[in-house]
């Protein structure tokens, strides 16, 4: 994998209606990366890919994509692909002509036939856009972004109304399309998909960017937890535990394997059986939650 950004934004801002939508934000993609953009609802993910994929001008900051600004369309657009939340194609073309005219306006050579097999719509090529389903149109969203496999891909909320058998289609599209060296920019509200494909993570929360790294170095810097409750009468644990709320136990650490055998060996010592053990590693939606102390 290069260390050259595909992708470098730099103490980007964006402002609108008197609202500061996005304040300072700076980060790079790596070619081949699939890098994922996280945030809270309102955090400024839209704004900042909207000044990204060339759609909004910058208050102040800069944004690179191959060296060039978004804006300099004749140069950029040819080599990156855009699926957007809702791309709003005319309702009385069929999927087909749709394929073939967002695919000739991005200057990348392909076919639509091959295109559409690829996304799992060949036998709706003569179908109105009209009348798909809202999992066909993101297919179809999916492939006008893949068409001519561009060096990179913006993916703003790819699986949103798609079944488990579509999201799994499409994610084996996407491994495919990373074999080939295609980088991909990933926002996503399914933090599973972040946590089990991102190479790394950006957390943006209130228009500014508050922690990157990979899925490890992310979890890593919160403690695991350990919750269980105890019988009537039973002896207290020793600290680490500590009761929370709503009663129960919770031992947070960053050694759970030794932590959790300490506590197994002090209950059979005791003669006591923790109740409702519940142990497991830090998870991505952890580290998000605590972006607002939640």
């Amino acid at each position: 994998m290069s260390t050259t950004p595909v992708l470098d934004v730099d103490r980007l801002n964006v402002a609108y209606d008197g609202f500061h939508a996005v304040q300072n934000l700076s980060f790079q993609v790596r070619r081949g990366e699939l890098y994922a953009l996280l945030g809270t609802n309102g955090a400024g993910k839209t704004s900042a890919l909207e000044v990204i994929e060339g759609h909004r001008k910058a208050a102040s900051g800069t944004v690179r994509i191959f060296g060039r600004s978004p804006r300099d369309r004749r140069a950029v657009r040819p080599r990156m692909g855009i699926m957007l939340q809702e791309s709003g194609f005319v309702p009385d073309m069929t999927v087909q002509e749709t394929v073939r005219l967002i695919g000739r306006l991005s200057g990348r050579a392909d076919t639509a036939e091959r295109v559409l097999g690829v996304v799992g719509l060949t036998r709706k090529a003569g179908t109105r856009v009209s009348q798909l389903s809202g999992g066909e149109k993101r297919r179809l969203d999916f492939a006008t972004a893949a068409y001519g496999t561009p060096e990179l891909m913006i993916l703003d909320e790819p699986t949103t109304g798609l079944d488990v058998r579509s999201r799994d289609d499409l994610w084996a599209t996407v491994d495919r399309l990373r074999e080939d060296g295609v980088t991909i920019v990933l926002t996503t509200h399914y933090l599973e998909e972040a946590q089990e494909r991102a190479d790394r993570i950006g957390l943006m929360h209130r228009g500014s960017l508050h922690r990157e790294g990979t899925v490890a170095e992310l979890t890593r810097a919160l403690p695991a937890e350990i919750r269980f409750r105890l019988p009537a009468l039973s002896p207290a644990p020793p600290p680490p535990a500590a009761r929370d709320g709503d009663g129960r136990f919770l031992i947070e650490t960053f050694d759970l394997p030794q932590d959790l055998y300490s506590l197994l060996r002090w209950a059979r010592t005791a003669g006591v059986e923790p109740l409702d053990l519940e142990a497991g590693p830090t998870r991505l939606d952890d580290v998000f939650r605590s972006l607002t102390g939640r």
